[in-house]
């Protein structure tokens, strides 16, 4: 088990806290971390495949994994054992399914944290995805759906999908839902829980997997447990899953969509591609970027908006980020008067940051949304 140097971990003079960075002989990468004053233990494992993954024709199948790997595993066979334990013991779990990214994490009380890593691990080592239970998770991922459709976030994200190259794999439907996990493959002949299976043995491998462990003991005791606990994780030595390209050309610019929200209000959203911050994590550009534009104080494109009566509330930053492309987006809350000063506002953008409209001038408008009462 190769381990390295805690020097190589750069931290605040203030943080009390110890890391250590681990690679068990599996290949798995893990961060521990030691804090004797916390009052929670936590766990995340961040598993490099997600909804551009999705064989097609079963559009939301990593998406239904993540639920389905909650169910149970042989180990711990009583359904939702796992869920409850954690509830038991003061903590919380959940996860989410990304683009390239599946996240599972917990927090939980200190006294119950080690047998909930033991049934954590399960997840990745030996899950039970019974058949019985195949049916009824297809039907909470397509309830989440339903809830989805609700959203206006939900809608206007599905409709940026929508928008862009239908070759790409950011223009599929992520989540999905009773047509594309029962319905469809039905009628081809496919079997979901077969097609679960097997996506499950090629892209859950412990090389593609980055564990992060927080606790109150010291880093050897913590080590311990990982190695204990984690060790079994099989490793078919997967490649790293890449999807280059951009998923908007030309076709896709300097285009202005106009759409009916479930809320009443108003809402404008600019978006531009662009690198994503990941490769200049050092910089932020991103986040600098997002902070002057997002600022609020006097002289602020929102102090301006505000003062005139057309805005109640702005937000800029990255989104939808990957390793080979990324989005920025700006999004602002108008008001009545607001929504008739659209392209008002979008002059005040650019004239607000100079140098940032000569960047917009160049890539030109990705999409521009409005959403409007009924």
């Amino acid at each position: 088990m190769a381990v390295g140097k805690e020097e190589e971990i750069l931290k605040a003079r203030t943080d009390k806290r110890e890391y250590r960075r681990i690679v068990l002989p599996n290949s798995l990468q893990v961060l521990l971390i030691s804090d004797p004053d916390t009052d929670k233990c936590a766990a995340s494992m961040d598993v490099s495949v997600g909804s551009f993954s999705d064989p097609d024709g079963l559009e939301g199948l990593a998406h239904f994994l993540e639920h389905m790997l909650f169910y149970a595993s042989e180990k711990y066979p009583l359904e939702d054992s796992y869920s409850k334990y954690i509830s038991e013991h003061g903590g919380r779990t959940n996860a989410f399914t990304a683009s390239e990214h599946t996240n599972y994490y917990f927090d939980i009380n200190p006294d119950g944290f080690e047998k909930a890593l033991d049934r954590f691990a399960q997840f990745f080592i030996k899950p039970l995805m019974s058949a019985d239970a195949t049916t009824r998770e297809i039907k909470a991922v397509d309830s989440e759906n339903q809830k989805n459709l609700l959203s206006d976030g939900w809608r206007m994200n599905q409709l940026e999908k929508h928008l862009s190259a239908v070759d790409h794999p950011y223009h599929k439907f992520s989540t999905g839902n009773w047509d594309t996990l029962e319905v469809r493959p039905k009628a081809k002949g496919l079997d979901t829980r077969h097609e679960l299976i097997k996506f499950y043995e090629e892209y859950y491998s412990a090389n593609l997997m980055h564990l992060v462990l927080y606790g109150k003991e010291k880093l050897d005791k913590i080590q311990g447990l990982v190695k204990d606990k984690f060790k079994d994780i099989r490793n078919i030595d997967r490649s790293c899953l890449r999807f280059p390209g951009e998923p908007c050309t030309s076709e896709h610019l300097q285009i202005l969509v106009r759409t009916i929200p479930i809320k009443e209000g108003h809402k404008l959203r600019l978006v531009w591609p662009i690198t994503p911050e990941i490769h200049h994590y050092k910089e932020g550009p991103c986040r600098y970027l997002g902070h002057l534009i997002g600022h609020e104080g006097e002289g602020s494109l929102y102090y301006i908006l505000k003062t005139l009566g057309w805005a109640t509330g702005l937000s800029a930053g990255e989104s939808d980020s990957t390793l080979d492309f990324s989005f920025f987006k700006v999004e602002i809350d108008l008001t009545d008067v607001g929504h008739g000063h659209m392209q008002d506002i979008v002059g005040l953008l650019s004239n607000t940051f100079p140098s940032y409209s000569s960047q917009v001038s160049a890539d030109g408008f990705l999409m521009s949304y409005l959403l409007f009462a009924r």
